[in-house]
């Protein structure tokens, strides 16, 4: 298996996670790549955020690559289930069954939409991941 190069890196789908970043000071944006520990940036306006996280992945892989290291390739779909056990009180149990119920879906259709719903909230446009 031959080496691979910066430019065959990049060209990976690493996630990047986008945030709004507010204070009294500054207001710009922040990008970090999940994969890449400690490879992030920021910029003033978001239309500089792709050519700076590039920057700092071509940086952050270069020098991986000149010390030896591994570099982490981006996790797929494929990497995960969509299967997770999580325990919980009976009494909350039982309400998630009686408002599913009354929605007229299965529990499983219920928790589905309540967890994404949350996520979407959490992902809102001032933090979402690309």
């Amino acid at each position: 298996m031959s080496e691979m190069t910066i430019d065959d890196y990049l060209a990976l789908p690493y996630t990047i996670e986008v945030t709004k970043d507010e204070s009294e000071a500054y207001s710009g944006w922040f990008a970090k790549v999940v994969e890449l520990p400690g490879c992030m940036t920021q910029a003033d306006d978001f239309a500089e955020l792709s050519e700076m996280i590039k920057d700092a992945m071509t940086a952050w892989i270069e020098t991986a690559l000149e010390d030896g290291e591994k570099i982490p390739l981006p996790r797929t779909v494929e990497d995960y289930s969509g299967k997770f056990v999580v325990r919980i009180p009976k009494s909350l149990h039982k309400n998630l069954v009686e408002l599913a119920s009354r929605e007229g879906v299965s529990l499983n259709t219920f928790v589905n939409v309540a967890l994404g719903q949350a996520a979407g909230k959490k992902m809102g446009p001032s933090n979402f991941a690309v």
